[in-house]
């Protein structure tokens, strides 16, 4: 057998699969160059990152300054603070543990006792009037008004009291007018609705209120008394006041009991009267 004839031979035997013998010796010699090629190329990746990880560190230490870092006196600040925290609160805790000693406790009886009340004063030409408005007064609510007019000229209010008294105690308030014609009419218009009764007190009260209230007559009184600024009629002229001491104690004894007359001093009173 030839030589062609022995290497077809081979050849179908091993199915037609065989290589050239160039291909077979260069296949490693390309592995080779590859992996070569790989070592290099990783190589030169370490290289460059290693550079650019040392570029970068010298970057961070020329960018950060120095002593950026606690200033040397903040533990001692920090140190001083506590220092002085726990001495206070050691005091504050030995204030709560000690109980006071007997001499700085304070008896609740200690802290406030009630001064005598002042005598009353009696002034010289202290006197006491009787002033009561009508069933109109009220019925307009004059009364805070007539009050008032009172308490701004200095008078002390001694007795108020809003009452109905009848008819039998109308005619004793009013019975030196007996004899007039207009006296029945005046018991039924005082008769119709409550009254204000009121006792004040002051210098010359009687003589003064009397001013203060205005002439009987309304259209007679000056503006700025209580009947020439609030009333019109002579039948409807709103408050009634004693027009002497005699008849004002009389007046006040029939309108009010003793023990309702109240005693007290005025703490303006110095202000009023010399």
């Amino acid at each position: 057998m030839s030589d062609t004839d022995s290497s077809e031979h081979l050849r179908r035997e091993s199915g037609g699969q065989r290589r050239p013998p160039q291909l077979q010796q260069k296949q490693p010699e390309s592995g080779g160059a590859m992996a070569a090629d790989a070592d290099s190329s990783g190589a030169q990746s370490r290289q460059s990152s290693q550079s650019r990880g040392r570029g970068s560190s010298r970057r961070r230490r020329a960018r950060s300054p120095r002593g950026t870092g606690p200033p040397i006196f903040f533990p001692a600040a920090c140190g001083l603070l506590l220092a002085v925290l726990l001495f206070y609160l050691g005091r504050l805790s030995s204030s709560f543990s000690t109980s006071p000693p007997p001499s700085s406790i304070i008896i609740p009886s200690q802290i406030y006792t009630p001064s005598p009340e002042p005598p009353i004063l009696k002034m010289s030409n202290q006197e006491q009037t009787f002033i009561a408005v009508k069933p109109d007064g009220v019925q307009r609510g004059l009364v805070g008004n007539i009050v008032s007019r009172f308490e701004n000229r200095g008078f002390k209010l001694v007795a108020m009291k809003l009452t109905s008294p009848g008819q039998a105690h109308l005619e004793k308030h009013y019975e030196d007018l007996n004899t007039k014609p207009f006296f029945a009419g005046l018991i039924k218009y005082m008769n119709s609705g409550p009254i204000c009764a009121m006792v004040w007190e002051g210098k010359d009260a009687v003589k003064t209120g009397r001013t203060i209230l205005g002439a009987t007559n309304p259209l007679a009184s000056a503006p700025g008394t209580i009947r020439g600024d609030f009333a019109l009629d002579m039948g409807r002229n709103v408050c009634h006041g004693s027009d002497s001491v005699e008849n004002a104690k009389k007046e006040i004894a029939l309108w009010f009991k003793p023990e309702e007359l109240n005693q007290w001093n005025h703490h303006s009173a110095a202000w009023v009267f010399e």
